[in-house]
């Protein structure tokens, strides 16, 4: 049974089991987003096959946020990510059985692929609303460098490292390790205490409750910048990552095996820029690292693309992740404080859909533009898009 919320902020024990189950989960999903991608490659070799994999792992920030945010306003969030990870261990589970018995094909890869997309559009609401109660006001900005931490070192360093080591074994099992995270991961999240909400949500329907938590996004100013700033970035970055596997194979010329340790690489950076920009933000002002960190994305994404040395693409990758990661964290605390708490899931969803729902886009186009360019190219234009992305966008996040 869950216990009221005792003491607040980053240092208590509530916090620290959240961490705990963010980190599990995640180690799961880290997994799986190198082993999905990586499978599909070595099993197709086909640029299509990977671009379809894509979007179906991308399209439900577009189809299934907005009410998933509504119903997470509605219900009890420890209960809806404790659901939302026993699911994902039965959907990778079934997984795992599929690609052991050779009957994984793309369309199971798909559907596979979306559910636990699904799923986690659920999970990553009811966080945030745990997150926001659990750390406080006060430890905002700690708390979502934090987690952005815990997501490098879960998804980005542990996962990539376990999927090398079992890829190479049998491909299902590391699909199997991911059902096992999310088993440990619900077993964190029942011994998390219940958030008792002295604010309500709005009474209503499901579709007006749905569009007063997206008309907040475009009231508020600052919500609306960062909205078009993610969503263009997540265009590009969902192009990027489509064709990372393939581009590695075929163009760097890097051994299967070692496709994960650039991931590896993304992910120390990752490291250093969930570190250093909570720390740079009260010196230089907030808004001037959050448009650097984007510019340095966007110059990353040109230079791996237009240099086909591995030795520079270790270093574009590694601040793919330093950028990434100190956007990430400043942008979060911002949307988190210019949101109303009664309204955090709806508002986290409808920013997720405008943000990321749109990233099918970039991983549908990818596949076509590569195979009628080269893989290069994508590298290239979407760098440029992000660069003046945050040169367009640099006075307005100043003003807010």
């Amino acid at each position: 049974m869950g216990r009221s919320i005792g003491v607040k902020g980053v240092r208590s024990s509530e916090f620290r089991l959240l961490t705990g189950a963010w980190i599990t989960s995640l180690v799961g999903d880290g997994v799986r987003t190198v082993a999905l991608p990586l499978y599909t490659a070595v099993s197709t070799r086909s640029p299509l096959a990977a671009s379809a994999v894509a979007v179906a792992v991308v399209l439900p920030w577009l189809v299934v946020a907005l009410p998933a945010g509504v119903l997470v306003d509605r219900w009890k969030p420890r209960l809806v990510v404790g659901v939302a990870h026993t699911f994902r261990a039965v959907v990778t589970g079934l997984l795992a059985y599929a690609v052991f018995t050779d009957s994984a094909t793309v369309a199971v890869l798909c559907a596979a692929g979306f559910l636990l997309t699904s799923a986690e559009t659920f999970a990553d609401s009811a966080s945030q609303v745990l997150l926001v109660e659990l750390a406080g006001p006060d430890d905002l900005e700690e708390a979502n460098g934090r987690f952005v931490t815990a997501e490098t070192i879960g998804m980005d360093l542990a996962g990539p490292l376990a999927a090398s080591l079992l890829f190479w074994w049998h491909p299902a099992a590391c699909f199997a390790l991911d059902a096992l995270t999310f088993v440990v991961a619900a077993a964190f999240v029942v011994r998390l205490p219940e958030v008792e909400r002295h604010e309500h949500p709005s009474p209503g329907t499901l579709r007006s409750q749905l569009v007063e938590g997206a008309s907040t996004l475009f009231r508020v100013r600052g919500l609306r910048v960062l909205v078009l700033a993610v969503a263009v970035t997540a265009v590009c970055a969902a192009g990027v990552n489509a064709m990372l596997a393939l581009y590695s194979i075929n163009v760097l010329g890097l051994p299967e095996q070692f496709v994960p340790w650039l991931v590896v690489v993304m992910a120390l950076g990752a490291l250093v820029g969930a570190r250093l920009s909570p720390r740079l933000a009260p010196r230089l002002g907030a808004a001037p690292v959050m448009v650097g960190a984007l510019a340095l994305l966007g110059v990353a994404f040109a230079v791996f693309g237009a240099v086909p040395l591995l030795p520079v693409a270790i270093g574009a990758v590694f601040f793919f992740g330093l950028a990434s990661a100190g956007w990430n964290v400043l942008s979060a605390t911002r949307r988190q404080r210019l949101t109303p708490k009664p309204l955090m899931g709806r508002v986290t969803s409808a920013y997720r859909v405008l943000a990321w729902g749109l990233s099918p886009i970039g991983a549908g186009l990818a596949g076509p533009l590569a195979a009628g360019t080269s893989l290069g190219t994508v590298y290239l234009v979407a760098g440029g898009v992000v660069v003046l992305t945050a040169v367009a966008l640099a006075r307005p996040l100043a003003r807010t």
